[in-house]
């Protein structure tokens, strides 16, 4: 049986009403290439040294009661309000002191508040497993402060097989993505510094579970395609306490390149032409009583959009940073 045949055996005046079983799906949910964690990332300005390893485990909670359908900014008391919550782990590993390999893979979980008396459920599962290398060939004094410049590449893919479709509770897109970034960062001596970065993202397709939707025009096949998108991100940043307490406020944004709104009362899928622009703040913090051990914690709140959920979501995690070579040669010697 179907996801829809599911959906309408619970509800089977839907069948007649399809605007209203519709109104569900009204929002698009899937937004991990926007994730903004304050740690070590493959959009940052930091580099990790040749042979160190920085892991990090990571909490988010999300939640929003809002969405734009189109440019129209809707509630709707179906779903009530939308929690998403993730599990993050993540390693960063210096290869050579100006090239850094991301592993990634999140875990994602989402339910509504008031779960429509029990009937719909909502997902969990690993979203997309990600690699990304960042490089960083310039790195050089200039006028009051340091200049650099570095690039990212990236790649994902869905680690298992959750339903792109099901909004507002899909843990994902759904589909492979590659990505380049530009990244420019400008420190001055008193370790302020400001940091834009821009980025284009091409995206595969998802499969549906149906063989029919609409894209400004019919489609008879359940394979959407997902459209690429831009992203830009522009970060005020300053270091304190002899390095060991970062503060960033930061604003990012994304632009999808094609796509469709969400027809009135109608559901969101992969297809939808989404807009965001975010503020956010982050703090991060290295203890130095416990060499490689860092906490971090940040806010971030959707301000402005386009077929997206006007969310917030607030974080924190722990790092810890550890020089592989040196610790095989403490275990050598401790033998």
């Amino acid at each position: 049986m179907t996801l829809n045949q599911q959906l309408y055996s619970l509800f089977p005046k839907w069948s007649k009403e399809p605007g209203r079983a519709m109104r569900l799906f009204g929002v698009l949910i899937a937004m991990h290439a926007m994730e903004s964690l304050q740690a070590q990332t493959p959009s940052d300005g930091l580099m990790m040294p040749s042979k160190n390893i920085c892991v990090l485990v990571s909490y988010d909670m999300g939640t929003f009661d809002r969405y734009w359908e189109g440019s129209y900014l809707r509630s709707n008391e179906t779903i009530a309000t939308i929690d998403r919550n993730m599990v993050l782990p993540m390693a960063a590993i210096g290869i050579l002191d100006n090239l850094n390999l991301y592993v990634s893979l999140p875990f994602i979980s989402t339910e509504s508040s008031e779960p429509n008396g029990g009937f719909f459920a909502g997902a969990r599962g690993f979203q997309d497993i990600g690699f990304a290398l960042k490089y960083r060939p310039i790195r050089t004094e200039w006028g009051p402060g340091r200049i650099s410049f570095l690039g990212t590449a990236g790649f994902s893919t869905p680690f298992t097989n959750y339903l792109s479709d099901y909004r507002p509770y899909s843990i994902g897109a759904g589909a492979p993505e590659f990505s380049l970034r530009a990244i420019a960062q400008y420190e001055f001596k008193n370790q302020l510094y400001f940091r834009a970065s821009a980025a284009q993202l091409w995206r595969g397709y998802t499969e549906a579970e149906r063989d029919y939707y609409y894209n400004d025009g019919s489609y008879y096949t359940a394979w959407m395609d997902v459209p690429n998108a831009w992203t830009y991100e522009t970060i005020l940043g300053k270091w304190l306490f002899d390095t060991t307490l970062k503060l960033e406020l930061s604003y990012s944004s994304l632009t999808s390149t094609s796509g469709d709104d969400i027809r009135a009362y109608n559901a969101a899928q992969p297809t939808n032409k989404v807009e965001v622009d975010r503020l956010g703040f982050s703090a991060q913090y290295y203890f130095k009583s416990i060499k490689g051990l860092g906490i971090v914690a940040y806010h971030n709140r959707v301000v402005d959009g386009r077929n997206t959920p006007k969310m917030s979501n607030t974080g924190f995690g722990l790092t810890y940073q550890f020089n592989v070579i040196k610790k095989q040669t403490d275990e050598e010697n401790a033998q």
